[in-house]
This record gives structure tokens, C-alpha cells and sequence, in this order.
């Protein structure tokens, strides 16, 4: 399985969708709480080119925040991505 890490803030709504609809799948992830902590959202923001949240990446590869990993489900390329058979 690959390494899925997700960057989130605890009262976003777009990270429980993108939690959400990862936990549907059945994938574990790493999530990475940057409200307070400036130094994982730095990290975060070097990787992906954004500041806004979430940010989620599979294998250090950055596959989108929550409406693009929608958009992947809804094409049919998030399972693969994540390693899932479909």
C-alpha cells in the first residue's frame, strides 16, 4: 500500500470530506494537524504550492486538496492511485 499523508486543521470541512471519502476507501493515511504548528504547514505549503487546506499526497506525490481528490474519485483514478483494486 502506498504512504498517503494528509495535511489538515482540525474545524475544516473540506478536510472531513477529504478524510471522509479516504476512510470510505478503506486506505489508512498519516494526518498532519498544521494549525498550530507553522513548521508542518511550511512543509506542507514547499510540497504541494498551496497554503490552504487539506493537502493530501500519496508516496510524496501531490494528488490534490479535497475537491481535486473528489474530481479523481469521480473519474475513476483515486483507487488506483491509492493502491485499491477496483
Amino acid at each position: 500500500m502506498p504512504k498517503i499523508e494528509i495535511y489538515t486543521t482540525p474545524f475544516c470541512p473540506f478536510c472531513a470530506r477529504a478524510k471522509n471519502l479516504l476512510g470510505g476507501k478503506g486506505v489508512d493515511f498519516t494526518e498532519h494537524d498544521v494549525m498550530m504548528d507553522a513548521a508542518a504547514r511550511k512543509e506542507m505549503a514547499a510540497k504541494a504550492g498551496a497554503r490552504s487546506v487539506p493537502q493530501i499526497f500519496v508516496d510524496g506525490a501531490h494528488i490534490g486538496d479535497c475537491d481535486g481528490i473528489h474530481a479523481l474519485d469521480a473519474e475513476g483514478k483515486l483507487d488506483a492511485l491509492l493502491g485499491i483494486a477496483s
